[in-house]
């Protein structure tokens, strides 16, 4: 495991730094963004733990998933409609408002302490990777290889997107990294470790 994801990291690294993209406008992208408020909230902070606070995200990983929705490669009956009409200069305008947006902190529920124990240190026993291994010891991820920022995010959305991967209902991580990762995890593992990233500081 540890070699497949030594692999896979130096390939979303190679990924990312040649994925250099022109940098949107973020007043262009806020006047843009009134239509995504209704689900993602004022800044990006969502207040329905379903959907994604956006704000503090960094842009390309926005831009990718947006592109995503819009060919259908990431499935979402909301979210594609939304996407379709949206041509780069938009994508990236959005990308860059969202980014510059400051993201909001998370509750801590219940006792994080077995949480955090999977962020930093995994599951040696079934060969599952700390999660703080790609996404840093602070949750803010890496922009240059293209991994997100998951500091304070929704614990119910964290423990969903854990869940579609584990299906393969959600496939487009780099790799298929997450899919790995997620395949060796029980539902109450996942939910332990999506309470302990809704606690991390943005």
């Amino acid at each position: 495991m540890k070699r497949s994801l030594i692999a896979v990291l130096v390939v979303i690294g190679l990924t990312g730094a040649g994925g250099v993209q022109a940098a949107g406008d973020v007043a262009a992208g806020k006047a843009r963004s009134v239509v995504c408020m209704a689900c993602h909230g004022h800044s990006g902070n969502s207040f329905n733990p379903m959907w994604p606070k956006l704000a503090g995200q960094h842009p390309n990983y926005i831009r990718r998933q947006l592109k995503a929705f819009k060919t259908g490669a990431r499935y979402n009956p909301i979210m594609a409609p939304m996407a379709l009409p949206l041509d780069e200069k938009a994508i990236a305008d959005l990308a860059a408002y969202f980014s510059s947006e400051k993201r909001t902190a998370g509750a801590v529920s219940g006792k994080i302490e077995q949480g955090k124990q999977i962020y930093y240190a995994g599951i040696p026993a079934k060969g599952v990777v700390a999660c703080g291994t790609c996404h840093g010891p602070e949750g803010y991820g890496n922009p240059g290889a293209d991994l997100p920022n998951i500091a304070s995010q929704h614990a119910l959305y964290v423990g969903k997107a854990l869940k579609d991967y584990r299906a393969k209902k959600r496939t487009t991580d780099p790799g298929g990294l997450m899919q790995m990762v997620a395949a060796k995890m029980t539902d109450a593992e996942i939910d332990l470790v999506a309470r302990f990233v809704q606690s991390l500081k943005p």
